[in-house]
């Protein structure tokens, strides 16, 4: 296992844990974790049936979702990533949609991993060799030689020894009803209807000599389910990539962990805590979890074109300047269009707001300096209604899109848990059940309950 780790923003160590494939256990990961030390800490679990838990009585596919959830509830920490392999990107996707809805007690994560996944629908799998795989555990645990015919088969070629022997001691050990669970029930759930629509980053590596889950099937497979899902085909793979190539897989890891998951605010440890606690409705921690993930850099307009994508953004920096790795607070204000929400009202001198935004942009646009100071003053003067008016817009009209411009620039700033952290608003943390809310309503106090950042003293207790 890693011992040091790079900081993710915030400073915080970023943890990816994984799922492993079917007759394999965490210790597939080793090489992986080897390959990506001092970048991200590697923390593989075994699934019920399978490597240290292969006694574990249930093996199930919604027991091993509550198995996964159960061991990150005692170990996730700071931000961190989910990944699953084979039928572990199965069970990884079912347990980050509990997340993002806020089902499951956690919070934090950042992003997925996934290799060779078998999709949320029923895996594409060839019924006789289902059959025949099957037949191998009719009589007790997997044979050495049924086990070396299934490695034969997923292996685009031969592996070195140190990695033929750790496939073939956990296949060997893989309880046969775990083994025969997921290939009569776990692989043809179809549970599209539970994972739904994730919308976070996600690296999908896939081999090309892979037969019923590699390169070509993958984005059929799963594009509609991950919309942010970068594909990466490894040549001459077949479908055990964590024994076959960790290099390349580490490699294409770290890239994607650079340009995709360290990016934007984490939200402290503590508030973390409090967030995935019971003092805070699932639905309220599910809000919180997708606002946190991090922005799509690649994000396409839905409602402005690029052009005033990119000076909604200018305008943003000086609305609300950012230290560190920053929120796209304009991205997100696009994408609040597209859904139709707002705050409920508008200027009634004004048009829609999508119509409101674009004429508002173009107009700003005309006149917009390169320099970053001059911006700062053309914008000062259309703040206040001194603008020249030369446009759809005069600058009474300017001035009065310009408040609703900067409500809703800081609206979503402020709903991101991490800049709530940096405020100390920690109001929503006054559900759960039964419902809690304040006791201690004075100047300066704080309840034991709040992160410490709140500042204050703490009612029952010592001081701060």
């Amino acid at each position: 296992m890693p011992t040091e780790t790079a900081p993710a923003p915030g400073g915080a160590p970023l943890t990816l844990y994984l799922l492993h494939a079917l007759g394999a256990s965490s210790g597939s990961f080793d090489r992986l974790a080897d390959k990506l030390d001092g970048d991200v800490r590697v923390h593989g679990i075994d699934l019920p049936g399978f490597g240290s838990a292969a006694s574990a009585p249930d093996s199930r596919l919604d027991d091993t979702v509550d198995h996964v959830i159960r061991h990150l509830a005692q170990h996730a920490r700071g931000p961190w990533m989910l990944g699953g392999h084979s039928m572990g990107g199965k069970i990884a996707a079912l347990v980050a949609a509990r997340v993002l809805r806020g089902d499951a007690a956690l919070f934090g994560l950042r992003g997925m991993v996934l290799m060779a996944p078998s999709p949320p629908r029923p895996e594409p799998m060839d019924e006789e060799r289902r059959e025949r795989m099957l037949s191998w555990v009719d009589d007790g645990a997997i044979s050495e030689q049924d086990a070396e015919t299934f490695i034969d088969q997923n292996t685009a070629e031969p592996l070195d020894a140190g990695a033929q022997s750790l496939a073939l001691a956990d296949l060997r050990r893989t309880s046969p009803t775990a083994w025969r669970a997921w290939l009569e029930t776990g692989s043809r759930i179809d549970a599209t209807a539970d994972v739904q629509t994730l919308d976070l980053p996600v690296l999908v590596l896939a081999g090309t000599d892979d037969v019923d889950l590699g390169a070509s099937a993958q984005p059929e497979l799963l594009a509609s389910v991950y919309p942010r899902a970068r594909f990466i085909a490894l040549a001459d793979t077949g479908h055990l990539i964590p024994l076959e190539r960790p290099a390349e897989a580490a490699e294409a890891i770290s890239r994607f962990i650079a340009d995709e998951v360290r990016v934007g605010p984490v939200v402290p440890d503590d508030w973390a805590r409090l967030i995935a606690g019971d003092r805070v409705d699932d639905r309220v921690r599910g809000i919180l979890a997708r606002r946190s993930v991090p922005d799509d850099r690649g994000y396409a307009p839905a409602v402005l074109n690029m052009a005033q994508l990119t000076l909604l953004r200018e305008i943003a920096d000086l609305v609300i300047p950012q230290d560190g790795p920053a929120i796209d607070i304009a991205g997100r204000v696009d994408a609040q269009l597209a859904r139709g929400e707002g705050d409920g009202w508008r200027n009634a001198d004004l048009p829609v707001d999508v119509e409101a935004y674009r004429t508002g942009l173009d107009q700003l646009a005309a006149a917009w300096p390169t320099d970053p100071t001059e911006r700062a003053e053309t914008f000062r003067a259309a703040v206040e209604g001194e603008a020249d008016a030369d446009g759809p817009f005069d600058a009474a009209q300017l001035k009065a899109w310009l408040e609703d411009v900067r409500n809703d620039l800081v609206r979503q700033w402020l709903a991101h848990p991490a800049s709530m952290a940096r405020v100390g608003y920690d109001g929503f943390a006054t559900g759960g059940t039964p419902i809690r809310g304040f006791v201690e309503l004075r100047l300066g106090r704080r309840e034991d309950w709040e992160p410490a950042s709140v500042g204050g003293t703490i009612a029952t207790g010592d001081a701060a």
